[in-house]
């Protein structure tokens, strides 16, 4: 499975490439680096997206998962940047509960590009399993509410539907 990785504001990550599609986007950097075609677009599309410049991608896109999980990153993907839905919401609209819609984003594996970040509970911020955790969320929605790059020490209010 060829991979590539790169630095970012939120930690070195790792994209995961089978046939003609993402499939992952880890933190952490892999052991082997492989440029394909889409790896260096998708490593382009992150820059871009970290420098301010890009708040949707381009890219084909075949997570593994159940058709629930698919659903629910279905939903999380139609989430304009910036805004939040809570757990609830998703549920309603792609159906489950609160408590499965979380746990579809928990095995969501390919976080930035399938939104999760923007996912919060009703009354707080909810949880985040990329990176540094809530830091990382909310550094990544602050910067999709900008369009700027801020930094990891920024640690902007979560604004809650």
């Amino acid at each position: 499975m060829p991979q590539l990785s790169l630095h970012s504001p939120v930690g070195d990550l790792t994209l995961s490439q089978e046939e003609d599609s993402l499939v992952a986007l880890d933190w952490g950097w892999g052991r082997d680096q492989t440029e394909t075609g889409l790896l260096l677009r998708a490593r382009q599309q992150l820059h871009e997206f970290f420098d301010g410049a890009r708040l949707t991608f381009d890219l084909s896109l075949a997570p593994h998962g159940t058709e629930y999980q698919r659903r629910i990153w279905h939903a999380l993907s139609l989430i304009p940047p910036g805004e939040t839905r809570t757990y609830a919401e998703v549920a309603a609209s792609a159906g489950g509960s609160a408590r499965a819609v979380g746990g579809a984003m928990a095995r969501n594996p390919l976080p930035i590009f399938i939104a999760c970040h923007r996912v919060v509970a009703s009354k707080g911020a909810g949880g985040y399993s990329g990176g540094d955790g809530l830091p990382t969320k909310s550094f990544l929605l602050a910067l999709e509410r900008r369009g700027r790059k801020p930094s990891l020490t920024d640690q902007p209010q979560l604004e809650y539907p």
